[in-house]
């Protein structure tokens, strides 16, 4: 078993924006992501109805540089406007070749 070091990039971001940002990560070559519905509180509070839905987590393993590019697209795109938080965190995997697009 051999483990290899790539990137986990994590963006929790307001339900609304799912399809758009996973269309996105798409584009960028990404090989797949896992998302999870999520909830909690930060800077801008707790929201104020459910009616929109959860919050959601993807999250992407990738090399360091695709992980950099998704980071730079979403800042760029989203955060001025959006409720989103982005962040990447180094892991070690198996069976690392598959994610190195």
């Amino acid at each position: 078993m051999e483990l290899r070091e790539l990137t986990l990039v994590t963006i929790i971001t307001e339900r609304l924006l799912r399809d758009e940002i996973i269309d996105r990560l798409k584009e960028t070559g990404v090989s797949g992501y896992t998302l999870s519905d999520t909830t909690g509180e930060g800077s801008r509070g707790i929201r104020a109805s459910d009616w929109e839905g959860k919050n959601v987590k993807i999250e992407v393993i990738a090399n360091h540089d695709m992980a950099t590019k998704i980071i730079q697209q979403i800042s760029d795109e989203y955060f001025e406007n959006y409720a989103v938080v982005a962040y990447t965190q180094k892991v070690n995997v198996v069976r690392g070749e598959k994610y190195m697009a």
